[in-house]
């Protein structure tokens, strides 16, 4: 059987959909029981969504297999909008998404693997720098502040020798040369992210809040998912976009201005975001949505935090046991650091890990 994944070289983005055996975790983050002690004794789950995880998802299902090939996982990694939609209509048990469910998507009875009275919880389970890619003829370094990022996106940068981008990078042999931006297509969580940064670090030039969906009227080239986007930078001329680090292979990471500070799209400096974030108000007591603060004076800004959606009680118990025991491998130290090795990931911190680990004990 076949896992829907894509590993970070740029190559397995054009595989099909691949599904693997796999079966639960323990609390101590062996993949042989669940977080709560039990170990499944064979099933299969289903999930969907957002495809910057796929390098983890592949690496937390192969960890499965080899524990317990009891349970086959399948995981497809068709974007961050259709794994919501696959979860909230049943044709999943759980979705990843890089972003949580809204105030208005979420509500008790709105989930068809989920009992009538019981909401969906939003676990974080993959954090990530989203990098700003580029492949400009003759340049090997890129430093971009916020405005200048936003002001190349919207389309009002359109020439990579613009006064604003020579002004940051005075060595570069910048050329004469037009800029061809690349945006995700579809329903994107990475999008999401993206605008998000922007639209907090550079609000005088990004005047669109933060969407899933790319706007329309700033033009550039539109490709669907992660693994079209690093190749239309790699395949085209002059190009920029961006895309989870994992996925971005050999191109150009542009550093971003932070302060007085030029910060590379590290593990470590995104992962300061997440501790530095508030969950959202209003929600239920294990339920861990962000509010993410991507103007800290440390971290790297274009963070993406890749939450597993769950049921907080399902309609079939062997549901329950089934997501509870490999999301609660995936949430555990040993697996955050096989998705760190797999994926270059930052790992939850022990406190994020240890809110995860009770929300998914929450799980019915």
């Amino acid at each position: 059987m076949k896992i829907s994944s894509f590993g970070a070289p740029v190559a397995l983005f054009a595989a099909a959909a691949l599904t693997l055996s796999a079966c639960a975790a323990n609390e101590t983050g062996n993949p042989g029981t669940g977080t709560s002690g039990s170990a499944a004794a064979g099933g299969t789950l289903a999930g969907k969504g957002a495809s910057s995880m796929s390098a983890a998802q592949q690496k937390w299902i192969a960890d499965y297999q080899s524990a317990h090939p009891g349970v086959t996982i399948n995981y497809s990694p068709d974007g961050s909008g259709a794994g919501r939609e696959a979860f909230t209509s049943g044709a999943v048990q759980y979705a990843g998404s890089d972003r949580p469910f809204k105030d208005e998507e979420m509500g008790a009875g709105k989930f068809a693997k989920c009992t009538a009275e019981s909401n969906a919880l939003n676990l974080p389970v993959y954090v990530s720098p989203i990098a700003v890619i580029f492949n400009v003829e003759g340049v090997d370094s890129l430093k971009l502040d916020a405005d200048t990022v936003a002001g190349i996106f919207a389309g009002a940068i359109t020439k990579w020798n613009d006064p604003k981008i020579v002004a940051t990078n005075p060595d570069a042999k910048l050329p004469d040369a037009n800029i061809t931006a690349v945006h995700r297509s579809d329903d994107s969580g990475t999008t999401n992210n993206f605008t998000d940064y922007l639209a907090q670090a550079a609000p005088t030039v990004w005047t669109q809040p933060a969407a899933d969906t790319f706007p329309a009227a700033f033009g550039g080239e539109a490709a669907k998912g992660t693994s079209a986007v690093v190749d239309a930078v790699t395949t085209g001329t002059n190009t920029i976009g961006y895309a989870d680090a994992s996925a971005a292979g050999k191109l150009g990471h542009a550093e971003l201005k932070v302060g007085d500070a030029w910060l590379k799209p590290t593990a470590e400096a995104a992962a300061k975001i997440v501790d530095e974030s508030a969950v959202l108000p209003g929600r239920g007591e294990h339920d861990l949505a962000l509010k993410l603060n991507r103007l800290s004076k440390d971290a790297y800004p274009a963070v993406l935090v890749s939450y597993a959606l769950v049921c907080q009680t399902y309609k079939d118990a062997k549901d329950a046991e089934l997501v509870k025991g490999f999301i609660g491998y995936a949430a555990s130290t040993e697996g955050q650091k096989a998705a760190q090795t797999a994926a270059g990931s930052a790992p939850l911190s022990e406190a994020m890990a240890a809110k995860v680990k009770a929300s998914i004990d929450s799980i019915k």
